[in-house]
């Protein structure tokens, strides 16, 4: 009962955020956010003036594809899918930390071009949180900005755990479903996005569903498949048969070493650790990434161009003008922090010079059926893959000494092996 007040204050409440608005356009992946975003919007304005516009392209599982449309048949709302191409980008192929905002760049890009004037919408939102807007690793945030995409979301002051109360309510089918970043989350940064990659991932989780796991990641490294699963289904997973079922699945989808990872699964696993966040949550100076040195380019870390979070950063072109803190990048981008890294580096070593002893120190749906846009089509076959990139050898192993040898040998044998 009390979550069934909330959700009608929340109703409410969005029918004020969407005021002026006729026809909306909600960016929809079937996720909880996406989905109640949908279902608030479809009660204040009306399934009739509602449409979920699904992005389709290689990094959106086959089952999240099927799931979405259901949830969105649930709600009543047509579906219209936008095939999108942002694998053919350089730098969404490149894979650096700003991968989500060329994702999210061509998938609004496609919106404007191809469904806002067929089906007559005078806005476009999509389901940002208010927790989504506090974390500094959400450059899809930038591209929602550029595009006036809407956040009705973070206007209304929710953060996912009410989100989840509102599903709960209206019963949608991913109230509790956990977290489906698309499948090229699940590559290392600077490790080229390709579809033979992305092929291995989605065909991995698939097979681990199938053997009854939910919640869990394939973390694509080359020939090792590092799986992240829950606590209780890493107990399953090292139990035989289902070990052996488990380790089949993941070398059918194309692997050759199959390794658990202890830590479970992880959100933001491989974006998190280049950014800095302060203990209240907030970005303090997330890091400019500057490809070097390998083919498609390792990191190097500055300590400038960190996105910040506006105290009135809703989108331009809110309805109401409310603003309650959507993330946005402020900065000038990598160019920025390359420079300001060359310009401190030049300084150091001016200083360096001047004083020779001087030291310098790092910091270190319609319930009727969907409706698919007829320009979308299936899914395009995939293309061969891009030629993987190449590393340099690993460094040699240190020399183990006489010493140690002799030592190992007499007391620990097993040191001394290779």
């Amino acid at each position: 009962m009390v979550d069934d007040a909330f959700a009608a204050r929340t109703t409410a409440g969005i029918a004020g955020t969407l005021a002026g608005v006729n026809r909306l356009g909600v960016a929809f992946s079937g996720g909880v956010d996406s989905s109640v975003l949908l279902a608030l919007a479809a009660r204040a304005l009306g399934r009739e003036r509602v449409i979920a516009i699904l992005g389709v392209s290689a990094s959106l599982a086959a089952d999240e594809r099927s799931a979405a449309h259901d949830v969105a048949r649930h709600i009543g709302v047509p579906v219209v899918e936008v095939v999108t191409h942002e694998g053919d980008r350089p730098e969404y192929q490149a894979n650096g930390p700003d991968r989500c905002f060329h994702c999210r760049d061509e998938l609004f890009t496609r919106i404007d071009d191809t469904v806002t004037a067929l089906h007559r919408l005078d806005a476009i939102a999509y389901g940002e949180n208010t927790d989504d807007a506090r974390r500094p690793d959400r450059p899809g945030a930038r591209a929602a900005t550029n595009h006036r995409v809407l956040r009705p979301l973070v206007t209304l002051g929710l953060d996912k755990a009410s989100v989840r109360r509102i599903a709960r309510s209206f019963g949608l089918p991913s109230a509790d479903k956990p977290a489906a970043p698309c499948l090229a989350s699940r590559i290392p940064h600077f490790s080229e996005v390709t579809p033979r990659k992305l092929g291995q991932i989605e065909r991995a989780e698939a097979a681990l569903r199938g053997l009854g796991f939910h919640d869990l990641r394939v973390r694509h490294h080359d020939e090792v498949a590092r799986l992240e699963l829950t606590p209780a289904d890493m107990v399953r997973a090292v139990t035989d048969p289902v070990r052996r079922e488990v380790h089949a699945a993941i070398t059918a989808a194309g692997f050759r070493f199959v390794a658990l990872d202890l830590a479970g699964v992880q959100s933001g696993a491989f974006t998190l650790p280049l950014v800095t966040i302060s203990p209240t949550g907030s970005p303090t100076g997330s890091p400019t990434i500057s490809p070097t040195g390998s083919p498609i380019g390792s990191p190097t870390i500055s300590p400038t161009g960190s996105p910040t979070i506006s105290p009135t950063g809703s989108p331009i072109g809110s309805p109401t003008g409310a603003t309650l803190g959507a993330a946005t990048d402020t900065t000038a981008g990598p160019t920025a922090g390359r420079t300001a890294s060359a310009t401190a580096e030049t300084t150091a070593n001016a200083t360096a010079e001047a004083t020779p002893s001087a030291t310098a120190e790092a910091t270190p749906d319609t319930t009727a059926g969907t409706t698919v846009d007829a320009t979308a089509g299936e899914l395009p076959p995939r293309r061969s893959p891009v030629s993987e990139p190449s590393f340099p050898d690993p460094p040699p192993r240190f020399p183990v000494s006489s010493e140690r040898r002799s030592h190992s040998d007499t007391r620990f044998p097993e040191l001394g092996r290779d």
